[in-house]
């Protein structure tokens, strides 16, 4: 497919259909821990008190329809992690107290260490724009940029009805949907890191994924020969997410070259040039056959080694690596417990493309009912990371929405 052609596979696609059984793992009306309303009452105070600060100009930039008619909401499941319009009112368009307030809406839906991580990937920019030498454009007045962040709510905030609101720019996404007073979905929850390894003063490194990184390849590096013939899919590895920024990831997914994931081809035809030359150059490294291809795709049976393999060093592992995911939200919204139970660990399989040694290309997945988890750390000689947590049969509250639907809206 032309790279051109990319331009529109990460768009919203309709909502899911089917009951139990769908794509992934069984369908459930909500996540775990969807069911305390203190997170979602935060959220509303917070949206509110950030809309009431902004003038009518910013809010009709802020603001988006409510999720009630599937057309209406078709904007509110676009999501991106290229430093592309994410849709929604920047930092710069805010003076800092409704900067202030709007980080207070961000700090609503994360955990501590979320936070402090998704604050940390944002002062990268300026991180990123010196390893580039100040040069990234990307058809606006600055590429690299820790003040072009948006945030978007859609619908009324509070304790009726359906309303959710939208957190993105380079390398952070975060997407939540509270249907009558309850946060039904915090899925897909992306956080990047570039570089994914900095130096700092005394010899010290800030990585902010680097625990995300490091308890997977321990994993892998710990199974005995056979089982990691299987969890190794290929030796190499691709240089994106196989599910990509598409709406709903499904079987025979593959990633989408980079020049495809962003919202709509730049205005400035050299800038374009220059990102489709950079897109094709990452796809010629990768060097994948069609072969290879079909070994990384995305599948109905998930790929690799499942949990019940792994011996009890190695399950208490993956308990850590799916929190350093699933963790990035509150504990009362999170569904981390649910891997206390053996039986639900056992379904969670764990895959791995790329050489195991550190500092090397390298993707992982993590698979299982009701979860798909996905790494890689390729681009820019492997010091480039990307890591996403998704829900494919309830990412942004599709299945609680279309109930909601049903019921309030015949």
């Amino acid at each position: 497919m032309p790279i051109t052609d990319y331009h529109s596979a990460g768009r919203p696609t309709g909502l899911p259909t089917g009951g139990p059984g769908g794509r992934f793992g069984a369908m459930t009306a909500t996540p775990d821990g969807a069911g305390t309303t203190e997170i979602a009452t935060g959220m509303a105070e917070a949206a509110r008190a950030w809309i009431e600060g902004l003038d009518d100009g910013q809010r009709a930039t802020a603001t988006g329809h409510a999720p009630v008619a599937a057309d209406a909401d078709a904007e509110r499941r676009h999501w991106f992690y290229t430093p592309t319009d994410h849709g929604g009112l920047t930092f710069h368009e805010q003076r800092p107290p409704q900067q202030r307030a709007a980080m207070a809406l961000v700090a609503s839906g994360l955990s501590r260490a979320a936070y402090v991580t998704v604050s940390t990937v944002m002062g990268l920019e300026n991180v990123l724009d010196h390893t580039e030498g100040f040069v990234a454009m990307f058809d606006r007045t600055r590429g690299r940029d820790p003040h072009m962040y948006y945030l978007r709510v859609f619908g009324e905030p509070g304790s009726t009805g359906a309303w959710g609101w939208r957190f993105g720019g380079h390398h952070v996404s975060l997407n939540f949907l509270v249907v009558d007073g309850v946060v039904v979905s915090s899925t897909p929850c992306f956080l990047g890191a570039d570089p994914a390894t900095s130096d700092l003063l005394g010899g010290a490194s800030l990585r902010p994924l680097g625990r995300v990184e490091d308890l997977a390849r321990d994993i892998v590096r710990s199974l005995p020969a056979d089982l990691a013939a299987r969890a190794v899919l290929l030796d190499r590895a691709p240089p994106d997410l196989e599910a990509a920024n598409r709406t709903v990831p499904k079987p025979g997914d593959r990633h989408i070259p980079l020049a495809g994931i962003w919202r709509a081809p730049f205005v400035d035809p050299v800038e374009q040039a220059k990102l489709e030359k950079g897109s094709e150059a990452i796809e010629e490294r990768a060097g994948l056959s069609e072969d290879d291809h079909r070994a990384l795709e995305l599948s109905e049976d998930p790929k690799g080694v499942p949990a019940s393999a792994l011996d009890a060093g190695g399950r208490e592992q993956l308990r850590l690596l799916l929190g350093t995911y699933l963790q990035r939200v509150p504990d009362a919204l999170s569904p981390i417990g649910r891997y206390d139970d053996d039986a639900a660990l056992d379904a969670v399989h764990l895959a791995w493309a790329g050489p195991t040694e550190p500092g090397a290309p390298h993707y992982y997945r993590l698979q299982g009912p009701r979860l798909l988890i996905e790494w890689d750390n390729t681009q820019r000689e492997a010091n480039h990371a990307h890591s996403v947590w998704r829900d494919p049969t309830a990412d942004f509250g599709l299945d609680a929405l279309a109930e909601h639907r049903a019921a309030h809206h015949r």
